[in-house]
């Protein structure tokens, strides 16, 4: 017998805040820089989503590089 598997819609904001309980490494793809994409640990985030990271760094696909950009990375 199969069983049905029942898809649930997540708030935007809960994901982000178990990522930040479980310290999982994200990666931010920015809207009008299609290349560059920002990887880090989310530390804090406020009601408008915006994030601060830990151990930032950039990551630009085109290039194959990574900057890192500090230990904390505020407002993507």
């Amino acid at each position: 017998m199969a069983t049905k598997v029942q898809k649930i819609m997540v708030q935007p904001i809960n994901l982000i805040f178990k990522y930040l309980q479980n310290k999982t490494r994200v990666q931010i793809w920015l809207f009008e820089q299609v290349d560059l994409r920002i990887e880090g640990q989310i530390i804090g985030f406020d009601e408008f989503m915006n994030l601060v990271l830990d151990n930032a760094e950039e990551v630009n696909s085109k290039k194959s590089t990574r900057k890192g950009l500090g230990s904390r990375y505020t407002n993507i």
